[in-house]
């Protein structure tokens, strides 16, 4: 039995610790230099920023351990603690301690890393959570797009105006204080925006995860694409435009970088006989990750053979980043079969988006501004989502 499922049926007769933001930074000494920046929640459960490159998702015996670590308890201390809150012994509260930092020293150690990993969650349940803050936070810099872009790309008729860097960089800032650790960078297409680079480093210097959701046709551009990694970006989604050949250029480009690289292809009408070739070809460049969505209902079949071609290669399936048709993912749609679509809820709760004029929605596409960000403070935003869900509860929204 591993370290996330020991302790299971014991949390509820445990006190969570404090909740609260806490960091910590590597000696000069170290091997490998890192910081870590751990929040806890209210019922324990926590998130772990690992050199502002990989969030992890934490249950609460885990988020202990972390919290010790990064408090620079002894593992002496650590095993007396554990022993006494869980009642095992003390060797193997040790060997669990031992095995958390051993993750965290793997995580430092290893390149191309998904952004978002999950210790004693799934992938979807964690979406049920209730959070003191979002996980991620969708930063739509502008609703430009290139010109042969899709007309779904970007709602343009939505903003009067873009923030200039100054407003952004208040915005990340309010995310940052308000312990939000994931920003991912979108549009429209984000990379028209001369400033997506010094955005990029400024939330990588406040210590964030950062990621962009791009056609990926700028990425071959060579200098382009070292600024965005000299930058400290983490994780890039290329919305393959499959019929461009400079979005494969760009592509190849990104897969030979220390990248986490992410594919999404939206299945229509259109292009559905030529999904399966172009999922084999992405399988044979080395893509391991995977994001679908379809145009319409009637292609759920296709949506299905897709997904389980994706296993069949042994890809990972990403369904939870805001693109095309993002409500129309395998993933939706077969817990709303199950009568589980309640799981997969994470727009309001596991992620905000910020429009290009500041204001913000619950998930991309869900047309209800709570509030403007670059002019109002972040409590009051989170505060309107938290009545709003109550609202939704009582069945009255």
């Amino acid at each position: 039995m591993d370290l996330i499922n020991r302790y299971k049926g014991l949390f509820a007769r445990q006190k969570p610790l404090v909740p609260g933001v806490y960091t910590f930074q590597a000696p000069p000494d170290s091997e490998y230099p890192y910081r870590l920046h751990l929040r806890l929640e209210e019922n324990g459960s926590g998130v772990l920023v690992v050199n502002a490159r990989t969030v992890l998702h934490l249950n609460q015996t885990a988020a202990e351990y972390a919290y010790y670590y990064i408090n620079g308890w002894e593992d002496k201390a650590v095993a007396g603690e554990m022993e006494k809150r869980y009642r095992v012994s003390r060797d193997q509260a040790h060997a669990d301690y031992q095995d958390l930092a051993d993750r965290i020293h793997e995580l430092i150690r290893t390149p191309d890393l998904d952004p978002v990993t999950f210790l004693g969650f799934e992938r979807t349940a964690s979406h049920t959570e209730d959070l003191s803050a979002p996980l991620r936070l969708d930063c739509a810099l502008t609703y430009q797009t290139t010109g042969d872009h899709r007309p779904e790309a970007a709602p343009r008729g939505r903003v009067k105006r873009e923030l200039t860097t100054e407003e952004w960089q208040v915005i990340l800032d309010k995310a940052w204080q308000a312990g939000i650790p994931h920003i991912v960078f979108t549009g429209g297409e984000a990379t028209i925006r001369p400033d997506l680079i010094d955005l990029v480093k400024y939330a990588e210097n406040l210590g964030q995860v950062t990621g962009l959701l791009t056609d990926g046709k700028r990425l071959a551009e060579p200098h382009y694409l070292n600024e965005l990694l000299q930058s400290g970006l983490d994780h890039v989604m290329i919305v393959l435009d499959a019929s461009n050949e400079q979005s494969w250029e760009g592509l190849r480009d990104s897969l030979r970088e220390d990248l986490f690289i992410t594919v999404h292809l939206t299945i229509n009408m259109i292009n559905q006989a030529k999904i399966v070739g172009w999922l084999r070809q992405l399988g044979e460049m080395g893509v391991m990750s995977i994001s679908l969505s379809m145009a319409n209902q009637n292609l759920k079949e296709q949506l299905d053979a897709a997904r389980q071609l994706i296993a069949d290669l042994k890809m990972d399936l990403v369904w939870d980043l805001p693109v095309p048709y993002s409500e129309l993912n395998p993933v939706k749609l077969e817990l709303e079969e199950a009568g589980q679509e309640n799981q997969v809820e994470g727009a309001g709760n596991t992620w905000l988006y910020v429009e290009p004029d500041g204001d913000v929605l619950p998930g991309q596409g869900i047309l209800v501004v709570l509030g403007n960000l670059a002019a109002e403070l972040w409590e009051q935003i989170w505060q309107k989502r938290t009545a709003m869900k109550v609202e939704e509860q009582m069945g009255k929204i």
